[in-house]
């Protein structure tokens, strides 16, 4: 079964330090690096993802774009992020799809659990990308630190100076 994450934008940003830090200086970096963080989480855990920003704080008709592999919609006018996650929540359910909105605004949760949906906080999904990135670097360490496996059976001092080239 697809799985989708309905990430809340802005409300992430508030909820994380780091972003939050960045978000009184550059409100467009922290969108940047969110968005960043979420598309690396997405190859990791084979979600497809939708990050909603609120237009009061990008002012325009409203639009989707797709970014680092994300779905990134900005809500029109007047129109709220958990509108829109409402409206996202209730088209994809039709779909037959398995629903995680990340907010931490009790309120959507509930209103997302509702129609379906699972929910995560801003915490929870924070953790769980947490968990990915250690993962990954365990992974990573772990292939990293492989011999070099060839066709040609190779012994001693010549095995010893392939794997330096091929560590260089």
């Amino acid at each position: 079964m697809e799985e989708l994450l309905i990430v809340d934008g802005y409300n992430m940003i508030g909820a994380w330090p780091e972003l939050a830090e960045l978000k009184k200086k550059e409100l467009g970096r922290a969108r940047d690096q969110l968005l960043e963080i979420l598309s690396e989480y997405r190859v990791y855990s084979g979600l497809k993802i939708l990050v909603i920003f609120d237009a009061h704080q990008v002012p325009g008709m409203g639009k989707k774009i797709k970014q680092y592999k994300v779905e990134i919609y900005y809500t029109k006018e007047n129109e709220t992020a958990d509108e829109m996650i409402e409206r996202l929540v209730n088209k994809w359910r039709a779909k037959k799809v398995r629903i995680i909105v990340a907010t931490s605004d009790y309120t959507e949760q509930r209103i997302s659990f509702g129609y379906g949906a699972l929910r995560k906080s801003a915490r929870e999904l924070r953790d769980d990308i947490e968990k990915a990135k250690k993962s990954i670097r365990k992974t990573a360490e772990k292939i990293k630190y492989e011999p070099l496996r060839t066709g040609i059976p190779l012994k001693g001092d010549i095995a010893e100076l392939f794997e330096k080239w091929r560590r260089e």
